[in-house]
């Protein structure tokens, strides 16, 4: 997903910081990840569920973006459970 600017909430880095998720990390699925859910009606900007393999571990990025001005702001970041996700991280159970 392409972002113009990309501006991480107090969440986000709280929630990065205790699972021990990097920028760095973030802004790989940012890029190279694939969107696996959308929530086009979410306010005030639509959000999207990205997923990508980093460094072997499957992360979650919750991004919210503003289409107008190409700011991405990421709302969270996670290690998909296996109690929650299919095998492929991709699909809920």
């Amino acid at each position: 997903m392409e972002c113009e600017n990309l501006i991480f909430s107090g969440h986000a880095v709280q929630r990065m910081f205790y699972r021990r998720i990097t920028k760095d990390e973030i802004q790989s699925v940012i890029v190279y990840g694939e969107i696996i859910e959308e929530y086009p009606n979410d306010e005030p900007f639509p959000c999207y569920l990205l997923f990508d393999y980093v460094k072997g571990k499957p992360v979650h990025v919750v991004l919210s973006k503003d289409e107008k001005t190409g700011t991405c702001y990421v709302v969270t970041a996670y290690i998909p459970d296996l109690q929650v996700w299919r095998d492929d991280f991709k699909a809920r159970r």
